[in-house]
């Protein structure tokens, strides 16, 4: 949406109130619509923000103009400044983030025996028809007729 646009397209993130919000603007006319909106982000205290406009394979080129940080000052409860400081790794709320699934239920025995059994079956029977097809060729390779 923002490639090969002849106008400066820009990009809101606000950080209010355990709410991360990201806003757009891809048409150049500062009307902004939203992009993210995400509730329950809790971020640890004390970190840096960074930027990078570097994609990689340089098939795009950003320019990254200005970048302006406030700290905005809320009022917050005693119990809502005792969680952020509790805080060590960002979390988001009720979120399932990919690779946190719960862990899978060990297998029975009865499956663990009949992967192990079905395996060794194959393992023979590979070997079995290794062994035939190398006798074959044994056997083609001393037929001569000269």
């Amino acid at each position: 949406m923002v490639r090969n646009l002849n106008h400066d397209t820009f990009l809101v993130i606000r950080y209010v109130k355990r709410r991360l919000t990201v806003l757009i603007d891809i048409d150049g006319q500062h009307e902004w619509r939203d992009c993210i909106d995400v509730p329950g982000v809790r971020l640890p205290r004390g970190y840096y923000f960074g930027t990078s406009s570097v994609t990689g394979d340089l098939s795009d080129n950003h320019d990254i103009i200005s970048l302006k940080l406030y700290q905005l000052t809320v009022e917050r409860t005693p119990e809502e400044e005792k969680r952020d400081r509790e805080v060590f790794l960002p979390v988001v709320d009720n979120l399932k983030l990919p690779g946190m699934e719960a862990p899978l239920e060990p297998m029975s025995g009865l499956a663990l025996f009949l992967i192990v059994f079905f395996s060794l079956v194959a393992i023979v029977f590979a070997i079995v028809i290794g062994i035939i097809v190398y006798n074959k060729w044994q056997e083609q390779s001393r037929k001569h007729f000269y």
